[in-house]
């Protein structure tokens, strides 16, 4: 990758690891959780490339990156709360399995755009942030967000429904 500094490039390494334990846990688990190794590599991950981030200054400031890290942090700290056992119960799974999926949707944005402004270096795919082709691209991967997050919604709500019919089934103790 062109113009990448080694720091970069660690970050970088860290930020696909995540992905690729994102995507293991998506494919071995149906979704991202601290209940699978895959899962908490992912979340861990996650966490390191968002810190390593805040210490690459682009424009010498703080910036988009930055505040998404920020963002994303918050909404580990929200799947966390919401997966605890007292909160396990109601809409809590539900609310940690749509926000682990929302922090690897949020990988999806630097991600892009980070690879494709600089990638091929002869002649890069986007040329900024604002290009049209990225900003469709980002778009498409929201749509497959809100696919997937729907999908593990629907597993959820069937597991629920087939535990409770469990409970409730003659000569269940």
């Amino acid at each position: 990758m062109s113009g990448i500094t080694p720091f970069g490039f660690f970050h970088t390494l860290i930020s696909l690891a995540a992905v690729a334990a994102g995507i293991a846990a998506f494919v071995r688990h149906g979704g991202i959780g601290p209940r699978s190794r895959a899962g908490v590599a992912y979340i861990w991950l996650t966490i390191a490339t968002c810190a390593t981030g805040f210490f690459i200054f682009r424009h010498g400031e703080f910036g988009p990156p930055h505040a998404l890290g920020v963002v994303t942090l918050l909404v580990l700290a929200v799947a966390y709360v919401a997966g605890r056992d007292r909160f396990s119960s109601g809409i809590g799974r539900y609310v940690e399995t749509v926000a682990y999926s929302t922090t690897f949707f949020f990988h999806m944005i630097p991600g892009l755009t980070e690879t494709f402004t600089r990638v091929p270096a002869s002649s890069p795919l986007f040329t900024g942030p604002e290009d049209p082709r990225l900003v469709a691209a980002i778009g498409a991967c929201f749509v497959l967000f809100l696919i997937g997050a729907t999908v593990q919604v629907v597993r959820l709500r069937g597991a629920r429904r087939r535990s409770a019919t469990d409970r409730t089934a003659p000569g269940h103790p």
